[in-house]
């Protein structure tokens, strides 16, 4: 006969495994004498994407994710398309937290698909990860030779708010970029165990506790150069390159606040419109 410990444990297994949050967005956007207007919108579970008045001739939406948060084994997946000439900025009403979990890692799955001519702005506010959470991130992105994007992200290991850092976990970030069909930037970070120690190295991290990445398409040389004109007045470490058609810029800092700062320099000399809600 099974233990009554055992018998605990498993249905206390089978209560976390029933609490899992999913959600799913999916929809499209067009642009119909000039106007960018949504289209079909699916929506599932915890996830859910409103869409602000217009600004100009684009169209703005902000994910919530009601479930308060992101834990061990739950699951979200993103859809998106742009059609041709549409424009599209997005980004999330708050930081996202990531959970501590002894179980089984977080899904996050995003597809993005731009048309000739469009524009997408992936522009979400922070991802926190806590001591000994455990993520994978997935980004799919297919662009036609004509579009243009902004995708920037920023990790941040461990609610450095608060003092405290992210020690033990997993984080799984996979990127893969095709332009035209072709495959031009590929890409899987990945940190699992002892992360802490990991980002103290000095090739790694050298002791900094947020990251972040800002994909620039179309992106050359010249537009480099301006990026780098802002390089005093960093407060973190910013490498920024360009190749296959695109720019990059890399970030490194010491805490949320200055990396934030970094990438809103960064994007301001690209000339792209922030969203109100990074700057409240």
């Amino acid at each position: 006969m099974r233990s009554d410990a055992l018998v605990t444990s498993l249905a206390t297994s089978s209560v976390f495994e029933a609490n899992r949050a999913r959600g799913a967005v999916r929809f499209d956007v067009h642009a119909r004498d000039g106007v960018t207007r949504r289209g079909a919108l699916h929506e599932s579970g915890s996830l859910r994407v409103r869409f602000p008045s217009p600004e100009d001739d684009g169209l703005s939406g902000v994910f919530v994710n009601t479930a308060g948060g992101v834990a061990g084994g739950d699951r979200f997946d993103v859809e998106i398309s742009a059609a041709e000439t549409a424009r599209l900025t997005l980004t999330t009403a708050a930081a996202e937290k990531v959970y501590r979990t002894p179980g089984a890692a977080a899904q996050l799955n995003i597809s993005l698909k731009v048309g000739a001519g469009a524009h997408l702005g992936w522009l979400p506010q922070e991802t926190i990860l806590f001591d000994r959470a455990r993520v994978h991130r997935r980004f799919d992105i297919e662009l036609d030779d004509a579009a243009s994007l902004l995708l920037c992200e920023i990790v941040v290991f461990g609610r450095t708010a608060m003092g405290e850092r992210m020690e033990q976990g997993e984080f799984v970030d996979r990127w893969r970029l095709s332009r035209g069909g072709r495959l031009v930037f590929a890409e899987t970070v990945r940190l699992d165990g002892d992360i802490g120690a990991k980002l103290a190295r000095p090739a790694v991290a050298k002791g900094a506790a947020a990251i972040g990445t800002a994909l620039i398409v179309p992106g050359d040389e010249a537009l480099v150069e301006r990026l780098r004109e802002r390089s005093d007045s960093f407060a973190g470490e910013v490498g920024i390159s360009a190749w296959n058609g695109f720019a990059m810029a890399r970030f490194c800092a010491q805490d949320a606040a200055r990396l934030r700062a970094d990438m809103m320099a960064v994007l301001a000399r690209t000339g792209a419109a922030l969203p109100r809600l990074w700057l409240n």
